[in-house]
């Protein structure tokens, strides 16, 4: 709005304003704002909310959050919002699944609900938001507190000024589709709307513990213990750590607020056959920081994947975050079933597929000894040649091994899935890559590549900025001629391990016909049976992550096979049927677990 529009005496801001959220381009959440919260206590704010579809965005145009009620001469004003009157939903959770009207529903809503909250003094209280997609826009007490980008990663707001005994918070959510998204407007997984994972409230010192990194020193000796300690603020300390069982008691001075300590140790090692954790606690002044660790070393050697010090082949499946009953807000026993069924299957290794996947998978993980692939959804074709959207890349990665670095079973970070070799995707995922070494060098990289179709070999200049080269392939499906698989692996001689990302055929679950007939059981068990057949033969492929555990929700496939759903799944959607796949998988990784490779 230009200088004449503003001193036009007919404009009414809520309904000539087009550009209504450029004041709330400010106070962002982002991976710095982040602060270590694993084992702080913590006030949940899950429950009933009061809420209203807004798709017209009512509520920020007209600045309800001001909840202003009479006009500057006290007459009162008429209001289109009644709060306390909304109906309810209990949060967190994907609203698609809560009404059926809401199924299909993108666009913003908005939730609210008082609380009464006692602060105690020289105290900082932060709200946490698990996730919501994908913009998020939070006001409390009249006031507008903080926003944020991103539908899969967590975020801090500090509201220490704002909250006070009795409050009203109001949460705006908004999950429309973007091109300049990551991920963009078109995907192969349904775009749940919503605030699905925890909100709570968390008390700190005035000077508490911001970050807590801590891992084995990647030497191979497996005797010395890396810990890096960043305060809330720029001061000098001494930060002391504990390790009981394993009678440590360290001292790690810190200057300017930053402190690194490299100490000895003997820990007994982490793996899938002994996920061995250790009981650690971090104090400084009043804080004190409670972490669960498992001690590990991941490398790549050659064409192979090292686990302390041994060969490991990847016996994996990739799996999307979804139930039919709950969409994306999975509660703990529905994640506890996936890794269940997983195990059933014979996995010693998950693709948490295309985002990050809530933080509770990954502590499951390091109890239960599932390694994991962990990915942000920089998927197939968003706008590589745009800044902004590189910066919000970006910081969903920084986001995402900032919260499960210290997690034991995350092996492998994954900056995206299949992106054609385009100059400016070179570009944005070789920045990508570099910054997860600047985040983590004890872990390895890795993106899902699409084959290069002309040569029918794996082949992509993204390859050389990656430690393992995941590479998705569809030979006796997408690709009909599954001859062309033996000549893809011939085709290509990679210097890297690689992990067949994604491979596998639509069944719907009871469908049975020939092994020719798509969509039947029979005809994805067959492609099951040539692949891992083919695959054992390949001596650089080191793991595969099959597509996909489960059948899960996806508007862009309508056949009547399909449903709107993807159909790859070993399971139905409902996760209580074995399709013959499953068998056939399961077979395989008997017979490689067997073989210790």
């Amino acid at each position: 709005m230009n200088l004449n529009e503003k001193n036009n005496e007919q404009i009414v801001e809520d309904i000539h304003v087009i550009d209504y959220t450029s004041e709330y381009e400010c106070k962002i959440a982002s991976a710095d704002t982040m602060i270590f919260d694993t084992g702080r206590e913590r006030e949940l704010l899950n429950g009933q909310w009061h809420y209203a579809v807004d798709q017209l965005d009512a509520f920020l145009r007209g600045r309800w959050y001001k909840e202003k009620r009479f006009d500057d001469r006290g007459n009162t004003i008429p209001l289109d919002y009644s709060y306390d009157e909304w109906p309810v939903m209990n949060l967190p959770c994907c609203w698609n699944t809560e009404k059926n009207e809401y199924m299909l529903y993108e666009g913003s809503m908005v939730f609210t609900r008082k609380f009464y909250f006692k602060k105690k003094s020289n105290e900082k209280v932060f709200l946490k938001i698990g996730a919501a997609n994908y913009i998020c826009r939070v006001f409390l007490n009249k006031k507008y507190v903080g926003m944020h980008r991103g539908g899969n990663t967590p975020f801090f707001i500090d509201i220490t000024d704002e909250i006070l005994e009795d409050n009203r918070i109001i949460i705006q959510v908004d999950n429309t589709r973007r091109v300049e998204q990551v991920p963009t407007d078109n995907t192969d997984w349904f775009n749940y709307g919503g605030v699905y994972r925890d909100i709570a409230l968390i008390r700190v010192p005035q000077v508490f513990i911001k970050d807590y990194q801590i891992g084995l020193v990647p030497d191979s000796t497996y005797s010395n213990i890396s810990v890096k300690v960043k305060l809330s603020e720029k001061t000098n300390a001494v930060v002391t750590l504990s390790i009981a069982e394993l009678d440590i008691f360290e001292e790690i001075k810190l200057q300017n607020g930053e402190g690194t300590l490299i100490f000895s140790a003997n820990p007994e090692l982490w793996s899938p056959n002994n996920p061995k954790l250790y009981k650690t606690v971090l104090k400084s002044g009043e804080d004190e920081a409670t972490d669960y660790i498992g001690f590990r070393e991941i490398r790549v050697e050659g064409r192979d994947i090292i686990l302390n010090g041994e060969k490991i082949f990847l016996r994996g499946i990739s799996c999307h975050e979804e139930s039919v009953e709950n969409g994306k807000a999975l509660t703990n026993q529905e994640r506890v079933q996936n890794m269940e069924i997983a195990k059933e299957l014979g996995c010693n290794f998950m693709r948490l597929a295309h985002y990050p996947h809530d933080e509770n998978s990954a502590i499951l993980s390091d109890y239960e000894g599932m390694l994991l692939w962990e990915e942000i959804p920089v998927y197939w074709a968003v706008q590589f040649e745009r800044d902004a959207t590189f910066d919000d890349a970006k910081n969903q990665l920084q986001e995402l091994i900032r919260r499960d670095y210290n997690r034991a079973s995350v092996i492998i970070w994954s900056v995206g899935n299949e992106n054609p070799d385009t100059d400016a995707r070179f570009k944005f995922m070789t920045r990508l890559a570099n910054i997860t070494r600047l985040e983590d060098s004890t872990r390895m990289v890795s993106a899902a590549c699409l084959v290069n179709f002309k040569n029918n070999a794996i082949e992509d200049r993204l390859i050389e900025s990656l430690d393992i080269i995941g590479q998705n392939e569809y030979c006796g499906w997408y690709v009909p001629d599954f001859n062309s698989l033996t000549e893809l692996f011939e085709n290509s001689k990679p210097d890297k391990p690689v992990i067949i990302t994604e491979c596998g055929a639509d069944a719907l679950a009871h469908q049975h016909g020939s092994v020719d007939d798509k969509g039947t059981e029979e005809c994805q068990a067959n492609v099951y049976l040539l692949q891992t057949n083919t695959i054992k033969n390949i001596s650089y492929i080191k793991g595969i992550t099959p597509w996909i555990l489960y059948d899960f929700r996806c508007p862009r496939r309508t056949s009547v096979i399909q449903n709107y759903y993807n159909r790859k799944g070993l399971l139905n959607p409902e996760k209580n049927y074995r399709k013959q796949a499953f068998y056939v998988l399961q077979k395989f990784y008997e017979e490689k677990k067997n073989s210790n490779h």
